[in-house]
């Protein structure tokens, strides 16, 4: 900047005036300013933007991601609120390695970064050491199991989610109605499955032996569970599977097995990722609103960084039932 000024003829304060045009510059000034700054081909350090107003306006995230399609949009949503707030996001996968997580996290709060989003694997919680060493940076978990310290929470409320998944089944007719789970190390998991137990019970429907299998939310996953359930007698007229990606696994497994949706096995989903209405057919699912997801999150981030001392904050997304083809009548 100082070389800008110096070419121009002008105060470096004056080169600030011109660049954050903060402030009036005469016509004059300002192309022989343009002009300076085009010739010596120079460009703001952000770094030094940021050391001055101690602020990157930057974003980190930590994703353990997958092959599930739920997270692609989920990220979707948050960049793109990042991006209309003036925001950058920094992207760090953890593939649900400890390790790597910290390192991630050591990473992005090295670099200052002014919030952090976490949406990984609840097994591997990040490390309450490294987050102490940076108080100051405010933290949102998404779709997590509740965590002790001070971030923020997003959840989806997976017990509701379970169970209007399930009530739909019932009120179609269904009686044997088996679960493919998730990972039961995920409160998200663990709660659709007791939604699912819940009306069940409420319908006083029995679930019969093998009728619950854990799943992986992967698409392996549900093909590999379809496959056991296709072995029990009785065989399950429907299935509720814990979220969408296992759900494309099942219809696989059905097809290869030469069965139709809904006439020999009703399905029911979960997450409404955008996949799930270009199904064959289209699969019936509870919704979760993931770009919404995405912006509150980010709001939720610069509301705590506005207001650093306000309470923690536990905010609870509310499910919604697509009733689509792949649940039919009995």
């Amino acid at each position: 900047m100082k070389d800008v000024a110096r070419l121009a003829g002008v105060s470096t304060s004056t080169v600030s005036h011109v660049i954050n045009n903060n402030r009036f510059v005469s016509e004059t000034i300002r192309e022989k300013v343009t002009s300076a700054i085009s010739e010596l081909n120079y460009a703001p350090s952000a770094l030094a933007r940021s050391l001055k107003l101690n602020q990157t306006r930057t974003i980190g995230m930590l994703l353990t991601a997958s092959s599930n399609p739920f997270y692609a949009e989920v990220v979707r949503g948050v960049e793109r609120s990042c991006y209309e707030r003036g925001y950058s996001l920094i992207l760090c996968n953890t593939e649900g390695d400890k390790d790597r997580m910290d390192r991630s996290l050591e990473t992005l709060l090295q670099k200052r970064v002014d919030g952090l989003l976490i949406m990984c694997t609840e097994s591997h919680l990040p490390s309450a050491e490294i987050l102490g060493r940076y108080p100051s940076i405010p933290s949102v978990m998404m779709d997590w199991a509740p965590f002790e310290g001070g971030s923020d929470i997003i959840q989806d409320n997976s017990l509701l989610g379970g169970e209007m998944a399930t009530q739909h089944l019932i009120s179609r007719g269904y009686t044997h109605i088996a679960c493919i789970a998730g990972p039961q190390d995920k409160t998200p998991a663990r709660l659709r499955l007791e939604g699912y137990q819940r009306a069940m019970a409420t319908a006083e429907l029995p679930i019969l032996p093998g009728y619950i299998v854990d799943g992986d939310f992967e698409f392996e996953g549900g093909f590999n569970a379809m496959q056991h359930l296709l072995t029990l007698d009785p065989r399950p007229q429907a299935v509720f599977t814990s979220n969408d990606a296992m759900a494309v696994g099942v219809y696989q497994a059905l097809f290869q097995a030469g069965m139709t949706i809904p006439q020999d096995m009703a399905v029911m989903g979960y997450d409404d990722i955008e996949l799930a209405r270009y199904m064959t057919p289209p699969l019936s699912t509870i919704h979760q609103p993931k770009d919404e997801l995405g912006e509150l999150a980010i709001d939720t981030l610069l509301h705590r960084l506005s207001s650093p001392d306000a309470s923690q904050q536990l905010l609870v997304l509310t499910p919604e039932l697509m009733a689509r083809a792949s649940v039919g009548e009995r």
